[in-house]
């Protein structure tokens, strides 16, 4: 089977300087097929525009916007229901009072009744999303397996063999790739845990050894491990690399100040990555 070059990203949270900086990187790097493991939309100033991008690369027939003509079609990709997708669609009433009133606001401008089109393509999308899917090789959530959209595995997890030993138990895959904690690394079956902390060379999963590994991509739009630059990965079937982008942070923080009811703290946080 020949599996092509897949693109992950994570928690855009509406950061469309950061997702058009991925994407072109992605894109650069051979990149034919894009998978989002959800929270497009909540925290920043863009939803609808990330939305869009989203909506365009990540369709069962994907067409990539910039692609220049006479390129190959990208392969079908597919987009997750992250916890945000789940607060806009339900209710936001378990989050913390900064991301619940960053939900109201996008809810509000995705029902702007002067892109009232617009706005149906956008709920008509977010509802359809699944909160799991799979292919041959990979299973794909937002939080955990045990969760898919609102448990957090962090690096201190790894240490926790319960917890560890239960998501283990719920793949039917021998990879998961994760976003939500918006913290990137590999958790190995066997205890490792692997932090990557820049653009480095291919990490091998050891597929087909026994040996089985969730893999969390990291954040797009809003990183917390105390570096600002944006993360996602690329996967091969065999092989994933984890690339740290500088962005435009502060054209993402003005666009966050620009809207009053968008808390500052949100546009405060992207330039020290926390």
């Amino acid at each position: 089977m020949t599996y092509p070059l897949t693109a992950l990203i994570s928690d855009l949270h509406a950061n469309i300087p950061a997702l058009e900086t991925a994407l072109a990187d992605a894109r650069a790097r051979g990149a034919r097929r894009y998978v989002c493991l959800g929270d497009v939309v909540g925290y920043g100033a863009n939803p609808r525009e990330c939305l869009d991008i989203v909506m365009s690369l990540c369709s069962s027939e994907p067409r990539d916007p910039a692609a220049a003509p006479g390129d190959a079609p990208l392969e079908p990709g597919l987009c997750l229901l992250g916890n945000h997708e789940y607060a806009l669609l339900h209710s936001a009433e378990d989050f913390n009072p900064k991301a619940r009133s960053a939900i109201e606001w996008t809810r509000e401008t995705l029902n702007d009744a002067s892109e009232r089109e617009a706005g149906y393509r956008h709920w008509e999308f977010l509802d359809s999303l699944s909160p799991i899917a799979r292919d041959e090789v990979a299973l794909f959530v937002h939080g955990s397996p045990r969760d898919p959209v609102r448990e957090y595995l962090l690096p201190r997890d790894a240490r926790n063999r319960e917890k560890m030993q239960d998501n283990f138990a719920r793949m039917d895959r021998d990879v998961c790739f994760v976003g939500h904690s918006h913290v990137p690394a590999i958790y190995f079956e066997d205890g490792r845990l692997l932090r990557p902390r820049g653009t480095e060379e291919p990490q091998s999963l050891e597929l087909g050894t026994g040996a089985r590994a969730i893999v969390n991509v990291g954040s797009v739009g809003q990183p917390r491990d105390g570096d600002p630059r944006l993360s996602y990965a690329l996967f091969d079937g065999a092989n994933v690399t984890f690339v740290r982008l500088e962005y435009d942070t502060s054209a993402a923080a003005a666009a966050i100040r620009a809207v009053p009811a968008l808390p500052v703290f949100l546009a405060e946080r992207l330039a020290i990555g926390r």
